[in-house]
């Protein structure tokens, strides 16, 4: 299992405590950390120890279950557009992930702040052509205004603030 740590500030004092976890457990950490209340999703797969982490934070986060991927991202536009917060979607990888690029480029051209997150096979596996691999960045690229791989669960953190950075910011020249 991945362990990567995270600082994190506690509400007594400004300094930050390091915490070692996994990083299924990191990504759900730092959605919260965005003030994600709603996650939109389909599990299956690769996603499926980010869903298990997901169990532990039930009081803090909703999921709401969709019967397919491209209703999870179009239900995360919406709430998007009725919220005004970044709407947050998991799905798993290859097929799962492929059917959120109708959605995608819906959002890029309304400019609706979205954050994506798939599954993906282990990063020793990419470009074998393993089970459910699929090009999803170079898929997904002309129709957002960034993505990103994670290959190392350290990454989480960083590549998680600014995915919300970018999502609710205006141009994606900028980036």
């Amino acid at each position: 299992m991945n362990t990567l740590e995270i600082q994190k500030a506690t509400a007594q004092a400004p300094i930050k405590k390091t915490e070692t976890m996994s990083g299924s457990k990191a990504v759900i950490e730092c959605l919260l950390a965005e003030n994600t209340e709603i996650i939109f999703g389909y599990p299956g797969g690769a996603i499926m120890p980010i869903y298990d982490a997901l169990y532990d934070y039930k009081d803090k986060v909703e999921h709401i279950l969709v019967r397919h991927e491209q209703g999870g991202i179009h239900a995360g536009q919406g709430y998007a557009r009725t919220s005004g917060k970044t709407g947050v979607v998991f799905a798993t990888s290859g097929p799962g992930a492929t059917n959120l690029v109708t959605g995608l480029a819906d959002a890029q051209i309304d400019s609706t702040p979205l954050v994506c997150i798939t599954g993906q096979v282990f990063a020793h596996l990419l470009g074998t052509d393993a089970f459910q691999e699929t090009d999803v960045i170079n898929i997904t690229t002309p129709v957002t205004k960034w993505n990103y791989q994670v290959t190392d669960a350290n990454e989480i953190p960083g590549v998680l603030a600014k995915a919300f950075y970018i999502a609710s910011s205006a141009a994606p020249d900028q980036f």
